[in-house]
Order: C-alpha cells, then structure tokens, then sequence
C-alpha cells in the first residue's frame, strides 16, 4: 500500500442500519470485507484484501486501545470498543466494534471477525474527549512502552472511579 493518507475533518457516517463486517488471520491482515466495508472505508476490494486491518487506523486512536484490544483477542475473549477509522480519502469515521477470535474444530484460534456498527452520538462525545487525553499522554510520554503505559493508566483510572471493566464501560456509553 502507498502512503498513508492526510487526515481531513470531513466525517463519513454510517446508515442505521449499516453493518461493516470483516476477517482477518491471527496478524491481522484482512482476508475478507462485506460491501459496505469497501464502501464507507474508500478503499476498492483488491486494495484491503491482504492488507493489515491498521491500514483504517486514524491517528486520533490512542495504542493503548488496540494493545488492550490484541490483549483480549489473544486471551480468545471478544472485545466490544469504540473506534475513529481513517478512509482513503482522509476522512474518518465512528465505529462501535465487536470483535470476536474464530477458532479451528479443537479451539485453536485461526482470525479475527469483526462486526461494526454505528455508534450512539452520545457515546462518541463521550469517548472522543478520553481519547484525546490518552493520546496526549502517549505522545507527551514518548514512543514504545513508556507511551502505552501512561496512556493505559489514565484508561484504568477512569474505570476504577466509575467502577466498571472496560467492557461494562464502553456497552454502557
């Protein structure tokens, strides 16, 4: 894949009754996209098939996200979170995902599906202005693991005052 394009402000947003479905193997790299996927990401089929599901991640996303998100992954658990995607074209757009291991006949996990759909406004003004500080606090904290573990920090003391998991967080919103 080429570049990574330029975030732009314009907003894509998805129909009520839209469903962005896909797969991915164990890294990550996606093997199957439904219609409305290739749709509202800008990208043709051919263009995501094989490619890193990251290729959609916008920088406004904290890493501190998606670490907890591989980590429950790969703890063969389902996760449910809120995600600001990056189209082709540098748009972006709100997801609240599902996102489930699917597992081989003798429960060895063998990929990722993903189910998204359109989040709650509500949910979203209250997730973006978390995201916006965790992502300060990667950024002032630096890259690798000093940045992550700032980031994580302030996620979890979130949950510990509101006395919730993640899960219970993001479900509630």
């Amino acid at each position: 894949m080429s570049t990574r394009p330029q975030p732009t402000q314009h907003e894509r947003v998805l129909a009520e009754d839209d469903f962005i479905v896909s797969k991915t193997d164990l890294k990550g790299i996606i093997t199957y996209g439904n219609r409305i996927f290739i749709q509202i990401s800008g990208y043709t089929e051919q263009e995501l098939l094989g490619e890193p599901h990251n290729i959609l991640r916008h920088p406004d996303m904290p890493r501190a996200v998606f670490k907890l998100l591989w980590d429950t992954l790969q703890a063969k658990r389902e996760i449910w979170a809120y995600v600001k995607n990056l189209a082709k074209d540098g748009s972006f757009y709100w997801v609240f995902a599902n996102i489930t291991p699917s597992f081989d006949s003798s429960g060895n996990p063998i990929g990722y599906y993903s189910v998204r759909r359109k989040p709650r406004p509500e949910a979203i003004q209250a997730i973006a202005p978390l995201y916006r500080t965790m992502l300060e606090a990667e950024r002032k904290a630096g890259d690798g693991q000093a940045g992550m573990k700032a980031s994580s920090a302030i996620l979890q003391q979130v949950l510990e005052q509101k006395g919730v998991t993640y899960e219970e967080f993001v479900i509630g919103l």
